[in-house]
């Protein structure tokens, strides 16, 4: 990966732009996405340990400004606490898992589960958490996640499904996977680092697909805008369903 920062490898160069550019322009119009599709792609030309340093800058600015755009920021973190508490402090223990593990595996049942939340969801099935089961949820919820989100370097599972089923606004709920991609990355960072997985050179890496990144969630952000609230909810499903698609296939071809 010393390619990127180098000057040669082209092509991984262009590559890399393309791949952080469509991964910000899907994440600005859905509010999620980028490190699972920057990962899984970029995992095919630098392995995956290499791929999970790459996004950590583009994943910890997108998340921030996406944390923070809006009027909801203060009010989603008295609300998520527990549950945020929860995720990132389970997220090391997924990095130790993700050492022992055979590569793949955790792709594979991080797809599973997307796939079987998304289609009782398109199918008109509705997932609600009641307000006085918020706290104990959230922290089951937040646990879960921050062993999947140290695994796979995907923040989602079933940190997305829990704050759609505690029936947040479309505006809310953009800031609350915000704060939880937040938090998970700069922990994914510290985690990464702690296990001697983070070199120099990726990071500076990094750095660079930051703009590609930002400017992808930018034109991203302005097409949610004409979107509906029910449509967008859709898409949300219609999100995790694809990257559900793609994991199983990404698993079994890591596995091989």
């Amino acid at each position: 990966m010393t390619d990127l920062v180098s000057g040669a490898g082209l092509d991984l160069i262009a590559i890399s732009i393309l791949v952080f550019l469509g991964a910000g322009f899907i994440k600005g119009l859905v509010g999620l996405g980028l490190p699972t599709i920057s990962l899984g792609l970029m995992t095919v030309f630098v392995g995956v340990e290499k791929a999970m340093v790459l996004i950590l800058l583009p994943a910890f600015l997108t998340n921030l400004w996406q944390a923070v755009s809006g009027p909801f920021f203060k009010p989603m973190l008295a609300r998520l606490w527990p549950f945020l508490l929860a995720a990132v402090v389970m997220l090391g223990a997924g990095t130790f898992i993700l050492t022992r593990l055979p590569e793949g595996a955790a792709d594979l049942l991080l797809g599973g589960l997307m796939i079987l939340y998304a289609v009782p969801g398109l199918a008109g099935v509705v997932f609600s958490v009641p307000r006085v089961r918020e706290v104990p949820v959230g922290i089951a919820a937040g646990l879960l996640n921050g062993v999947f989100s140290g695994l796979t370097g995907s923040y989602s599972v079933p940190g997305v499904m829990y704050l759609q089923a505690i029936g947040l606004s479309r505006d809310e709920l953009i800031q609350a996977m915000g704060l939880l991609f937040l938090f998970s990355t700069i922990a994914l960072a510290v985690s990464l680092g702690s296990f001697g997985l983070m070199a120099e050179e990726e990071a500076l890496a990094s750095l660079a697909l930051v703009i590609p990144a930002l400017s992808g969630v930018w034109v991203g952000q302005r097409v949610r805008r004409v979107v509906s609230e029910a449509t967008f909810r859709k898409l949300i499903l219609l999100a995790i369903l694809a990257l559900g698609l793609y994991l199983i296939p990404l698993g079994l071809w890591r596995l091989n």
